[in-house]
């Protein structure tokens, strides 16, 4: 690919200055951007460039979406606390997903989030060959977590044969968009064993270990009933940090200690606000891990837990959950949240040399927002009531990109995907649904709702 050029009336590169720059972007070659700068000095140093100008918008990183389930549960499993919701809805699921299922709903989910800026996406579903292809075809990135039970009253989950089979075969595939990871869908769903391989498994192929934990207040107390121990000193204990990167999903239960904690040992976290305010989970400590070090990244959760995959809508929310939680307006500014999801996001997946912003020697990963919108007017790129940043966290909607692209290539343009025929794909789920659905009714029928033990996601 030649040397290609994409600018913008206003252009954020999430850069360390913070910096709103106008009529600027970047030149890209084969998917590495080579320079930064105003359309006329990147015009300039590539005058046979093919250069591209998005009157009335913004031109911006691409947003990492840390935390995100596929699925095709969407307003069906409401109204109701973790445990029920997984013993009635989510756990059943599981028993009876097919890989076809499994695969039309990563389909949908990466093209949704494409299409509402989510260039990367970290993925716990089952039968994750799917989800590679699916992300392959798509065009974006994405961090596979299987979601994994290895533990005899969780064999309804895949296992870490499968997980070991996806380091082995996809990692780096689609020039380097598919990253295979170490899953475990919470630490008590493997047993002792278990825990030791995906820990050995993380190490081996020198990649990440993936769970959820201290999602829930009762998550902290069957910890203390099991090992004598808070979540994160009992993870410590159990080796779970002596991996390349580990990442805990929603760690909204964590007391002073355990930040300081993960902050030592380089552990990351998502923070999903809406599906931790809809489940009744919690307010997470994020102010207190950003303080401390620890590289945060921003999540929807699953489209049954959010029941949209829109992180612009995400952004919103963080902000005005850390406001509420800390009882300050001030709290969770808007370039804090735009970071979370951009930076702190790549940082927490380990790429942050790599994504996140729009720098040289970086990937070519950037959406463009429009801006003749009610929604970004007024428009003040700088001065001192300057809203840029603002405006991004607190009145654009996902509908608002019409531009993705992801490693120089563009993916969603004019507002359409480009890479798949969308009603397709949303014909391919609805087509779906009623036979798994079917199929989770009979189950539960047949086994009085008792799906085995519960513990916390």
């Amino acid at each position: 690919m030649a040397v290609q050029i994409l600018t913008a009336d206003i252009f954020v590169p999430m850069d360390a200055d913070r910096s709103v720059l106008t009529d600027s972007g970047f030149a890209h070659d084969d998917g590495t951007i080579v320079a930064v700068g105003t359309s006329d000095e990147l015009t300039a140093a590539y005058p046979d460039a093919p250069a591209r100008h998005l009157a009335d918008h913004v031109l911006m990183p691409g947003l990492v979406n840390a935390h995100h389930h596929s699925g095709m549960l969407r307003g069906t499993a409401e109204h109701l606390p973790v445990w029920e919701w997984l013993r009635l809805h989510i756990d059943p699921m599981h028993r009876v997903l097919t890989p076809e299922d499994a695969e039309a709903a990563s389909w949908l989910c990466y093209a949704e989030g494409l299409l509402s800026g989510s260039t990367t996406v970290v993925d716990m579903w089952r039968y994750m060959d799917g989800a590679a292809r699916a992300a392959s075809a798509l065009g974006n990135r994405v961090v596979t977590v299987n979601y994994v039970g290895e533990h005899p009253d969780y064999d309804y989950f895949d296992t870490l044969d499968d997980n070991e089979r996806m380091l082995k075969e996809w990692s780096g595939a689609a020039d380097g968009r598919i990253m295979p990871w170490v899953g475990l869908e919470h630490p008590f769903y493997a047993d002792d064993a278990g825990q030791r391989r995906a820990i050995a498994l993380a190490q081996q192929y020198g990649t990440g270990l993936y769970t959820h934990c201290s999602e829930s207040e009762l998550d902290v107390q069957l910890f203390l009933e099991r090992t004598g121990k808070r979540p994160m000193p009992a993870l410590e204990s159990l080796s779970f940090f002596d991996t390349p990167q580990t990442m805990i999903a929603h760690a909204v239960w964590l007391d002073e200690s355990e930040v300081e904690l993960i902050a030592s040992h380089g552990v990351s976290a998502s923070h999903n606000p809406v599906s931790n305010m809809k489940l009744a989970s919690g307010f997470a400590p994020v102010a207190e891990m950003l303080a401390a070090g620890v590289a945060v990244g921003i999540g929807t959760d699953g489209e049954k837990e959010n029941n949209n995959l829109d992180m612009f809508e995400e952004m919103k929310v963080a902000s005005l959950m850390g406001k509420l939680r800390a009882m300050d307006a001030a709290a969770m500014d808007s370039w804090q949240v735009l970071e979370m999801a951009t930076t702190g996001g790549a940082r927490a997946i380990g790429q942050g040399d790599r994504l996140g912003s729009l720098e040289v020697g970086k990937q070519a990963d950037a959406v463009a927002v429009r801006t003749d919108t009610p929604r970004m007017t007024p428009l003040l790129p700088s001065g001192p009531y300057a809203n840029i940043h603002h405006n991004l966290v607190h009145a654009v909607r996902g509908s608002d990109v019409t531009l993705t692209m992801v490693a120089g290539k563009v993916v969603v343009d004019d507002g359409e995907l480009t890479t798949a025929d969308m009603p397709e794909l949303i014909q391919r789920v609805r087509d779906r649904v009623p036979d798994l659905f079917a199929r989770r009714t009979a189950y539960l029928e047949e086994s009085g709702e008792q799906t085995g033990l519960m513990s916390p996601h």
